[in-house]
């Protein structure tokens, strides 16, 4: 009579629970066969085997069935590669933006006042500049040392007659983070949705991609977008305060850059030179709906998609040579503290009239040349945790391209690009003083040793262009800085007998700085209901009697004041903090001092 086997307990799935599992049913159905249990017994090591490699199976099995969703992945790269499914590009090389302030000495016009208007330059934009740090800067915009709103002083007089020879020029121009470099790839024969890595890590952008029949790719943010906005000057007499024209220009040939672990891939399309159905020019008669099936016509409506008729997701190259330049830095140098920014790299000037002017006029102006930052030059250098770009991934994936609620403008502000800056914390608030619809937005960055400053002006105001393509038509944008409130803590412990204190005091000491490593939020509280659990989990420590917050200004630190007792919780457990402050621990070493009761 054949045995009825018993119905297998797939619950079963930790080494303990198989292993007892296969023993019963051993001594079930195989009573004859094996009867020696002993833990030292050759049946008892297969027993062990069996259930060894099945915890092994299950232990896989449960880590890859986590790691395949967003909300369960606990490695880095897993929630950031789940992440870009969503729509979501983490940034993962730092950039930072800033104004420099140059100086330059120029000859007295030979008849009338002021400098001579034939010798004044233009320092033209990719101009490289130095810190005293290591960083690398790159001059972003042409500096007209001409214009009417440049500060200009008296260099030097005559000694005889005291009139003026030469004047110094005052000029301001902006400025980004980075080296720039060039790499050449060789492609062959045609490929769909041809890939390639480049060579070099923590690339911020990529500038220009060009092949060797001067064919110039685009970035594009996905595949099918087919049109992009190019900034084309102006040259009407509006050029003073609309120095660019904004023009749609169909983009056949395009590719996307993805960062992968560290890694920058650029991936172009499907489609090749013999399918490109693109003209440059845009006929405006083929770019309307077809109206069919009336006699009549209602309405013409526009259709975006006409611009371009391929439907390969653009030109991929082939046969050819591709030049790539592109920006890269380190979170070593991206950042500048005041005054820092002091040497002169490579220079390319610019006169208003260059031929007239003497091979050694240019010399003498070219270097007279000076330059310093009136103000730092800041962004976010660390990478958000696993759970940050979790959370971001799920608001960018809500925000579907536009800003409606906090959480909206928040996804996308974090979501700038690295070339335009980083924004290390925001608060999206409704501004409930105005009676129209404002809204307020508290931002802050960190330095490159990641303490908290504010953002500059040329920071803030990439970040006021970026949110104008997303924000709803009515919102109206204040970009304030957050204050900075520093603040020390002070506890006291009592301890096991058997304990050193000098070793418990200062684990104690990391276990808080640990706590505090990641930056509060704007707006955050300090809850001191953490620092006890913190505390009371360090080997040693037997009881925390006291713990107090205090305040930390002037000198070293911020000069931010605030009233820590009256922003105490009625219970006791929190510092509550406001809309428009961050905290700071800013120097743990210093800021935390423990006592032994």
């Amino acid at each position: 009579m054949a045995k009825k086997l018993t119905q297998i307990d797939y619950t079963s799935r930790d080494f303990d629970s198989i292993r007892s599992d296969l023993e019963n049913f051993a001594k079930r159905y195989y009573p004859d066969t094996y009867k020696d249990f002993n833990k030292a017994s050759f049946g008892s090591l297969m027993l062990d085997t069996v259930a060894y490699v099945g915890d092994i199976l299950s232990y896989y099995l449960d880590y890859q069935t986590n790691e395949s969703f967003l909300d369960s992945a606990l490695e880095y790269n897993n929630v950031v590669r789940l992440s870009r499914q969503l729509g979501y590009k983490q940034r993962t090389s730092p950039a930072s933006y800033g104004i420099l302030t140059f100086y330059i000495e120029v000859p007295a016009a030979l008849t009338g006042l002021g400098a001579d208007p034939d010798l004044v330059p233009i320092l033209q934009a990719g101009s490289t500049f130095s810190s005293i740090g290591g960083g690398f800067y790159t001059l972003l915009d042409d500096v007209n040392f001409s214009q009417d709103n440049n500060q200009i002083v008296v260099g030097s007089v005559n000694s005889v007659s005291g009139v003026p020879t030469t004047f110094v020029i005052r000029a301001t121009g902006r400025a980004v983070s980075g080296r720039v470099a060039r790499e050449q790839v060789d492609v062959d024969s045609f490929e769909r949705f041809f890939k390639f890595q480049l060579g070099t890590a923590n690339i911020s952008n990529v500038l220009r991609v060009v092949d060797t029949e001067g064919n110039q790719y685009a970035e594009v943010d996905h595949l099918s977008q087919n049109v992009i906005y190019r900034a084309i000057r102006n040259t009407s007499a509006s050029r003073t305060t609309v120095p660019n024209l904004l023009r749609p220009t169909p983009v056949p040939r395009r590719y996307v850059v993805e960062t992968i672990d560290g890694n920058t891939f650029l991936q172009f399309g499907y489609g090749s030179t013999s399918n490109n159905l693109t003209n440059p020019v845009v006929d405006p008669t083929e770019v309307v709906l077809d109206l069919n099936g009336r006699d009549y016509t209602t309405d013409i409506d526009f259709d975006p998609t006409k611009l371009i008729s391929t439907d390969k997701f653009g030109i991929a190259p082939s046969n050819t040579t591709l030049t790539v330049d592109y920006r890269f830095n380190t979170t070593s140098d991206v950042n500048a503290s005041i005054h820092s920014v002091t040497g002169i790299v490579s220079t390319n000037f610019k006169f208003q009239s260059q031929g007239s002017v003497s091979r050694t006029s240019r010399t003498s102006i070219q270097a007279s040349l000076e330059v310093t930052n009136e103000e730092p030059f800041v962004g976010s250098i660390k990478l958000p945790s696993s759970e940050e770009v979790r959370q971001r991934a799920y608001s960018h994936f809500a925000t579907q391209n536009r800003a409606v609620t906090a959480n909206d403008y928040q996804a996308i502000i974090y979501g700038m690009p690295a070339k335009y800056g980083s924004i290390k914390r925001c608060l999206v608030a409704k501004d409930v003083a105005e009676f129209k619809r404002n809204i307020n937005i508290y931002v802050m960055s960190e330095t490159n040793s990641g303490k908290l400053i504010k953002a500059n002006a040329t920071l803030k105001n990439n970040l006021k262009n970026w949110l104008l393509g997303y924000k709803m038509i009515n919102d109206t944008i204040d970009i304030i800085d957050a204050s900075i409130v520093n603040f020390g803590i002070e506890y006291e412990i009592l301890l096991d007998l058997s304990a050193n204190k000098y070793n418990v005091v200062n684990l104690a000491n990391n276990a808080i700085a640990t706590l505090y490593s990641k930056k509060l939020d704007i707006g955050e509280s300090i809850s001191i209901t953490e620092i006890y659990k913190v505390l009371n989990q360090v080997n040693g420590v037997v009881d925390v009697t006291a713990i107090e917050i205090a305040l930390k200004n002037g000198g070293i630190y911020s000069e931010s004041s605030y009233d820590m007792e009256a922003a105490l919780s009625a219970d006791g457990r929190r510092i509550m903090g406001e809309k428009n402050i961050i905290f700071e621990l800013k120097y743990p070493n210093v800021d935390i001092k423990g006592s032994v009761k």
